[in-house]
């Protein structure tokens, strides 16, 4: 585990993994540190945002060990059941480059249980780990200009969720109609890092 400077505020842990970042992203925020304003945990780093004129930066890294070693707090893992119908663009084109029938891509991919393991390319897109292995594949050669909101796809080691009508390159099993993103609601991203999400088929 290695410490870097992102200016004078915070301060970027590299981990071994995701789940060490999601560990130690739990562990600090039960600490209630002065001075600490904001975790951000991406794929095998951790983003520390804090107060340089309260925050003790180098007792924390100190500490940062200490840290790894204590139990996450598993109270705060929220579970979310999602529904899908599977009636994706490229739902068949997995199947064909998997060996798998339709119906067995369908059983692979909604028997998982994912993790939530950082927000981007959009507002509220979640990565989620877990994918089955047997489902990894890379992104589309050439990324559609246009994927329609609430598309449920996959590319490399990840399965996601459009929040946004968006271009991307992921390949899409089927469609959801649960809101991910919506700035009415009083927190507007549904997912949150550290969530737990189960895909349950539509008949």
């Amino acid at each position: 585990m290695t410490t870097r400077f992102v200016g004078d505020s915070a301060l970027l842990v590299d981990t071994e993994n995701v789940q060490t970042a999601q560990q130690l992203c739990a562990v600090i925020h039960r600490q209630s540190l002065k001075g600490l304003r904001e975790l951000v945990p991406a794929y095998n780093t951790l983003l520390v945002e804090f107060d340089p004129l309260e925050f003790d930066v180098m007792q924390f890294i100190r500490r940062l060990p200490q840290f790894l070693k204590a139990p996450p707090l598993r109270g705060l893992v929220r579970e979310h059941d999602i529904e899908v119908t599977y009636n994706g663009e490229d739902l068949e084109e997995v199947a064909r480059m998997t060996g798998l029938s339709i119906l067995e891509v369908i059983q692979c991919h909604s028997a998982a249980t994912y993790t939530v393991a950082f927000l981007g390319f959009a507002p509220g897109f979640p990565y989620l780990t877990g994918l089955d292995p047997k489902l990894r594949m890379p992104r589309l050669k050439s990324p559609r200009t246009q994927v329609p909101v609430g598309a449920v796809a996959i590319a490399d080691e990840f399965s996601g969720i459009y929040p946004q009508a968006t271009p991307g390159g992921w390949r899409i099993l089927g469609h959801t109609n649960t809101v991910l993103f919506d700035v009415s609601r009083p927190t507007p991203v549904l997912l949150m890092p550290g969530d737990t999400v189960h895909f349950r088929p539509l008949v």
